[in-house]
């Protein structure tokens, strides 16, 4: 027995590139040690922490726990790791292998937290799944995806420049070279780049869904597809037009699809033989008969007699539909007209035309002077 503690002391007291038996053994020992931490660690995350998570009503919890729960489990592995480096106590001498022990410990810690970010982008998919499921728009759901990549992809850029840092390399001429490139990408791309953040205006301010009648400086029509570089409007002519989104998104947007209402605008004119008397008849009636239609608001409604045209005295009719459907309020607008003849036709009143009356004077030798009028003319 003595023996072979002698024969045990003498391997723990030899070395291995200066470094002795039983720091090997001992950094072993607390590899292994954090190996079994790990399994306990992840055991704790399925049977104990996932189960109190699963108890609340919010979906974010569960997923924050799947996103870092293997990115945690190899975390425990990097801290059994950094402990096991400073045990064996690397020489310096003559390749610095302490050194290249840290920078691989550094390009796994920058890889770990990169995999948790890149997994936590999930829970920012999520959150904005929920926001865009409320509304009408296609495009943010097309929007969706190209963000999740991108931010992905940003962050394996940086877990990349991150890594070659750490592992001694000088990362100015990589960022002077992709600042360049960039550049010269920015700079062809300048049209693309601004449809797409066109489209993220249209977006954020949803001055139009798909199938909003709309009209947009000359355009005018149905909205029929929203897209990253375009827009496309089904103009009443049937034709198509593509507008860029980047035009579309500084053009003043009239959408006639949110009117909550139509309005009806009418100037009624009956000719100039109309005595007072008729003329408050007249509008009486007139306001009587849009107070009792079923197309019209009764909110508010105007019926005025408000001016002496140059071939009419003009009555003003101005009202609101209840439907904004341009075939109803096209069939009430009709009835409206409809039923101001019958009610000027009962009162014995004419609607005037335009017309204007020619004198003529006659010869200045003539014997009673006077002047001589023409009947009225036609205009």
């Amino acid at each position: 027995m003595s023996d072979f503690l002698e024969v045990l002391d003498a391997l723990f007291h030899e070395t291995f590139l200066g470094i002795g038996v039983g720091r090997f053994a001992a950094a072993f020992g607390i590899i292994v040690a954090f190996l079994i931490l790990k399994k306990v660690f992840g055991h704790v995350f399925v049977n104990v922490i996932f189960p109190l998570a699963t108890r609340t009503q919010s979906r974010y919890d569960d997923e924050f726990l799947n996103c870092i729960r293997k990115p945690a489990e190899l975390l425990v592995i990097i801290i059994g790791l950094f402990i096991a480096v400073q045990v064996l106590q690397l020489p310096t001498a003559p390749v610095d292998i302490r050194r290249g022990a840290h920078a691989l410990l550094k390009v796994l810690v920058t890889f770990d937290i990169g995999w948790a970010l890149f997994n936590l982008v999930s829970l920012l998919d999520i959150f904005l799944s929920g926001w865009v499921s409320k509304t009408e728009s296609p495009l943010d759901d097309h929007l969706l995806p190209f963000i999740r990549k991108s931010l992905r992809a940003f962050i394996i850029f940086l877990a990349v420049i991150m890594t070659i840092q750490n592992l001694g390399y000088s990362i100015s001429g990589l960022l002077a070279s992709l600042g360049i490139g960039g550049l010269a990408v920015a700079l062809a791309a300048k049209d693309t780049l601004s449809n797409v953040f066109g489209s993220f205006m249209i977006i954020l301010d949803r001055p139009f869904h798909i199938g909003d009648w709309v009209k947009a400086g000359d355009m005018e029509g149905v909205v029929e597809e929203v897209g990253f570089r375009s827009t496309k409007i089904r103009t009443f002519a049937k034709t198509l037009i593509t507008v860029p989104n980047n035009i579309i998104a500084n053009l003043a947007v009239d959408n006639f699809s949110r009117m909550p209402k139509r309005r009806i605008k009418l100037n009624v004119g009956v000719t100039y033989e109309t005595g007072p008397a008729q003329m408050r008849r007249a509008v009486s009636r007139i306001r009587d008969m849009l107070a009792s239609h079923p197309a019209i608001q009764q909110d508010f409604f105007l019926v005025n007699f408000n001016d002496f045209g140059a071939s009419s005295l003009d009555i003003m009719v101005y009202c609101f539909t209840t439907t904004t459907v341009w075939e109803e309020y096209l069939a009430a607008r009709q009835d409206i007209c409809l039923k101001i003849m019958d009610i000027l036709d009962e009162l014995g009143l004419e609607i005037a035309f335009p017309s204007h009356s020619v004198y003529l004077r006659g010869r200045e030798g003539e014997k009673d002077g006077a002047a001589s009028a023409s009947p009225a003319l036609p205009a």
